[in-house]
């Protein structure tokens, strides 16, 4: 129970923390969003190893970093999490929002800018925080926050920059629930972000092997 309470602690705070910068349009929302990342990773990085994101879950999951038996539990906690944290946004705005592609970017474009850099984020995650080789670094907070500043600065603005099936879907659910939006981009934050999840497992087991 700990372990679940912990990944729907740090997504709460990772989705509030995208939704209320997104929604107050705060400049430079990116670096709020990867410090808040960092800050829910070492808070609870060592009880339940600070995934908080479904695609980092299965990446663990398939480089047999984690028991099978775990996965649901986390994803369960992690999209539960995401829409508190959005429903607390509407609650506290009285706005929803919803992630989409910026405008003229195609859905392909997307879903590769979602996989590329949730690829990055979970490969980061296997070699600072499940590799034996770096057990015991202060740094994984750190390598794992600021890659998703990357991503954001980089990438957020072709594929509206979740890179993480939770944060895709919070705010959506509660934007067409309470602003009558639409759930027509939802597939793109699981096809990229759990492409770019499972990619990563592959190349960590090569990584490991070869190291």
């Amino acid at each position: 129970m700990p372990k679940y309470l912990t990944e729907f602690i740090g997504t709460f705070f990772l989705t509030l923390t995208v939704s209320l910068a997104v929604l107050g349009d705060r400049p430079i929302p990116g670096l709020a969003i990867g410090y808040s990342l960092m800050v829910m990773v070492y808070m609870g990085g060592h009880i339940s190893g600070g995934h908080y994101n479904p695609a980092v879950s299965l990446a663990v999951l398939m480089s047999k970093k984690m028991p099978s038996s775990d996965f649901v539990p986390y994803v369960i906690a992690q999209m539960l999490g995401a829409i508190s944290a959005a429903y607390v946004a509407y609650l506290v705005l009285g706005q929803t929002f919803a992630p989409a592609p910026g405008s003229s970017i195609s859905s392909l474009s997307a879903i590769l800018v979602e996989a590329l850099f949730t690829f990055a984020l979970a490969l980061t995650v296997l070699n600072v925080a499940c590799s034996e080789k770096t057990k015991g670094n202060s740094y994984y907070g750190l390598a794992i926050g600021f890659t998703i500043v990357v991503a954001a600065f980089a990438g957020g603005w072709i594929s509206g920059g979740a890179f993480n099936p939770a944060v895709g879907t919070g705010p959506t659910v509660i934007h067409a629930i309470f602003g009558a939006g639409t759930w027509a981009n939802l597939w793109i934050y699981f096809a990229g972000p759990l492409t770019g999840g499972a990619l990563a497992s592959v190349v960590f087991g090569i990584q490991e092997r070869s190291a």
